[in-house]
């Protein structure tokens, strides 16, 4: 094997290992190996009292080799989440950003949620742990929908997933819509709050909008939340910047963010509220965009990509499976209680219990029990054996058949009642989420609101304060100029168009500075809805007319708007104006002017042609 071969075979095995250990949830319980980890050993350390993070963090290396830091970090960021782990002490703030304390001064535990829902070791799979000297589960058997409770993010080697979170108890709901046949939808929820608009949101994919809430007073605005994935600190430096580069007119900002965000943005007198929280949506971080990818691990350890709907089936359909398991398990333990009294029913009533008083060996006395039993409760394997002969005395000598009967009338009532709930499973696991609702549900309520609102227009808040100069000395154009003719006013994101009388054209993002050239012919803000109308004349001598609108195009990139070796003889975007063409006179020439209207011809494409207005040779074009 060469050493491209050996290259390929173990970045494959490393990449491999990569996206299945570390990076990408498992779509079975929604955690990813370290965080499943993590859980499983405060499931074994679990006594209802808080554990040093550090303690957690040293028993969960038994079974992750990846040392203690990424355990630490892991655990906090489980934590933040609310959902599976209690805290106590300094975890940081995800609003601000601030990080946790050391690990040997935090304190966590299960949440009373986590016991509820994720442990069952008769329904878990097991594995040796990466050194053998342990036993790890290959998934939790997660009674939730994880995955989209808590969201995910991730980059792999080649691929990444970013899951986002929602709210628990919509999710409950929309499970329950589920299994009654109906159907659902689900948005997400961030702990941070805010706003969203999820018209671009494409279940589980696509792109979001987020959104700060902003509170609108007379001289102040007040915000009390930040976009997901932002923190106060970057939020607060991104309004400073904006401030100083006059893109946000505000005196002062102040601070007072805790627990819960809170920032105070002092306006200046006369300066309209709405205006400046359309400037904050455009140039700060109060306005934000996420773009989500559904990628998760699959049951054949293989990367795959869902959407948050098939993600939600997927978990009901086994949350059904699991408890399912759990009822065939509690059914056949049922059953072994009922044989085991059967058997000792049969034992003490039949009498054999005296048969085997003067019998000496234990062969003899295995034997006579067997032979007893067999006509009523056939073969009887080693472990009833012993548990009959196992029976006190005392307890043969005070038997009592009605309150037997009793016992084992129960028994019959418990297995009948699991097997009717193993024929209405669904029904069993919508009266398990109801039981979770109210126990849990008061805790998680949406704290963010969704809305429909487009992402703000920067072109369409910045103020237009810099002034477009042209030079017709030096043929320059731009708003640093301090010399030339004032054209129009614009901001710092308009866009400019400059044609020129040979026909070409350009579009610049509010140039500072821009050799037009002194044969500049028209300079604007660059508008796709504004009508061009041009008067050009061919190198033939023929004058057409062509109307159009500037459409797409790239920044900084030289066009033509005429053919090629063609003289522009006028330029207006007044569709009300008229043309007046002069000729240069020849012998017998009726007409020495035409007039034309310019409303009178289509409005093309950029790219078309023009239409003739005349063969003759013009002796000057008026536009009036």
């Amino acid at each position: 094997m060469d050493v491209a071969q050996l290259f390929d075979r173990y970045f494959l095995e490393y990449s491999s290992y990569y996206i299945r250990e570390r990076a990408i949830p498992h779509i079975g319980d929604g955690l990813k190996p370290v965080q499943r980890r993590i859980l499983h050993a405060l499931h074994r350390m679990d006594d209802g009292k808080f554990h040093k993070v550090a303690n957690v963090v040293g028993q969960t290396m038994q079974f992750h080799p990846h040392g203690d830091q990424s355990i630490f970090g892991a655990l906090v960021n489980l934590a933040n989440k609310g959902l599976l782990i209690d805290r106590q002490g300094n975890f940081g703030n995800i609003n601000t950003g601030d990080a946790a304390a050391a690990a040997r001064y935090i304190e966590c535990r299960l949440s009373p949620l986590a016991n509820a829902v994720l442990f069952n070791p008769d329904t878990t799979e097991y594995i040796d742990s990466y050194d053998g000297r342990s036993q790890e589960p290959v998934v939790l058997p997660a009674k939730l929908p994880l995955l989209l409770a808590q969201g995910a993010e991730g980059i792999a080697v080649g691929m990444a997933t970013k899951i986002l979170p929602h709210n628990l108890v919509e999710l409950w709901n929309a499970q329950i819509r589920y299994l009654q046949g109906k159907t659902f939808e689900v948005f997400p929820d961030f702990a941070t709050g805010g706003l969203i608009d999820v018209a671009a949101y494409d279940d589980g994919n696509g792109k979001i909008l987020v959104r700060a809430d902003v509170e609108r007073q007379p001289d102040r605005l007040l915000i009390r939340s930040v976009p997901f994935g932002v923190t106060s600190e970057q939020l607060i430096a991104s309004i400073e910047r904006a401030a100083r580069e006059k893109k946000v007119r505000i005196n002062k900002i102040s601070d007072y963010t805790a627990e819960a965000v809170e920032l105070e943005l002092e306006l200046p007198p006369g300066v309209n509220p709405e205006f400046v929280v359309d400037s904050l949506y455009a140039f700060t971080d109060c306005e934000t965009s996420i773009s989500a990818h559904f990628l998760v691990i699959d049951n054949e350890q293989m990367p795959k990509r869902l959407s948050a709907s098939e993600a939600l089936r997927y978990a009901t359909d086994r949350l059904v499976s699991l408890l399912r398991e759990e009822l065939q398990l509690a059914a056949g333990l049922v059953q072994e209680r009922i044989r085991a009294k059967t058997i000792e029913r049969v034992f003490i009533e039949e009498g054999i219990y005296k048969t085997i008083e003067e019998l000496g060996t234990t062969a003899q006395i295995a034997g006579a029990v067997r032979s007893g039993l067999k006509p009523f409760c056939g073969e009887v394997n080693d472990a009833e054996m012993e548990r009959l002969l196992r029976i006190p005395i005392r307890r043969i000598s005070l038997f009592d058949r009605n309150r037997f009967d009793d016992e084992l009338r129960a028994l019959e009532e418990e297995r009948a009642d699991i097997e009717r709930q193993l024929a209405d499973i669904k029904q069993v696991a919508v009266r398990f989420i109801e039981r979770l609702k109210r126990k849990f549900g008061k805790e998680y309520r949406r704290r963010t609101r969704i809305e429909s609102f487009a992402a703000t227009e920067k072109r369409e808040v910045a103020q237009r304060e810099l002034s477009m100069r042209f030079d017709k000395r030096s043929g320059y154009i731009g708003h640093t100029l301090s010399e030339g003719d004032t054209l129009f006013k614009l901001s710092a994101y308009d866009p400019v168009v400059l044609i020129r009388q040979d026909g070409s054209y350009v579009v610049a993002e509010a140039p500072a500075k821009l050799h037009a050239g002194r044969d500049m012919l028209y300079c604007a803000i660059a508008d796709p809805e504004v009508i061009l109308s041009i008067v050009y004349t061919d190198p033939f001598g023929v004058t057409f007319i062509k109307r159009c609108k500037l459409g797409t195009y790239a920044l900084n990139r030289t066009y033509s708007i005429v053919p090629e070796y063609c003289w522009i003889g006028g330029l207006t975007c007044d569709n009300e104006q008229t043309i007046h063409l002069n000729y240069v006179p020849q012998a017998r020439m009726r007409k020495k002017q035409e007039t034309f209207t310019i409303a009178d011809y289509p409005v093309r494409s950029i790219r078309a042609g023009g239409i003739q207005l005349s063969s003759k040779e013009i002796a000057d074009c008026r536009l009036e």
